[in-house]
């Protein structure tokens, strides 16, 4: 599953939030990184609610001071927690209250974005389906909302729709 979660971080994400300061390049890149843990065996830490807060305590410790960087990387806990959302993470009850379910949860299965298909592929098509919708609702055939999105990371909803 790629697409699902790009569409939750560029779609949903902003439509819930309504933040001028949202960067969605940076949600989406978060969204999208629990994902790697498939590739050392996980599901690990970014798959459990711990993480998601960790990463969120890293941020606001790390920006004290600095409204302004604090706002842009709050996308990264934004991402990971749209992330064990669109996964369905939460029903895999062990693994998103880790450690609480247990401290062997973590490691040597399937993600569980990868552990449903074929239904996987239709959530796949709902996201491409999630992203022409954004891709019109934010007005992105329009040349300077598209650059605004790739060079600033915003979007907001068109008046010509």
């Amino acid at each position: 599953m790629f697409i699902w979660f790009v569409a939750g971080a560029l779609v949903a994400v902003p439509m819930v939030f309504e933040s001028p300061d949202l960067d969605v390049r940076i949600v989406t890149v978060a969204a999208l990184l629990p994902i790697a843990e498939g590739l050392i065996g996980g599901p690990w830490l970014l798959h459990t609610l711990a993480g998601a807060v960790l990463v969120m305590v890293v941020v606001m410790l790390g920006t004290a001071g600095r409204r302004s960087q604090r706002r842009r990387w709050l996308g990264v806990p934004i991402g990971i927690f749209t992330h064990l959302v669109m996964d369905g993470t939460w029903g895999y009850t062990a693994l998103f209250w880790w450690p609480a379910g247990g401290i062997d949860q973590l490691g040597g299965s399937a993600l569980p974005e990868f552990d449903r298909y074929p239904g996987t592929l239709g959530l796949e098509v709902l996201g491409l389906l999630a992203c022409l919708w954004g891709w019109r609702h934010f007005g992105l055939s329009q040349p300077e909302r598209l650059r605004k999105l790739w060079s600033e990371g915003r979007v907001e909803a068109s008046r010509d729709r």
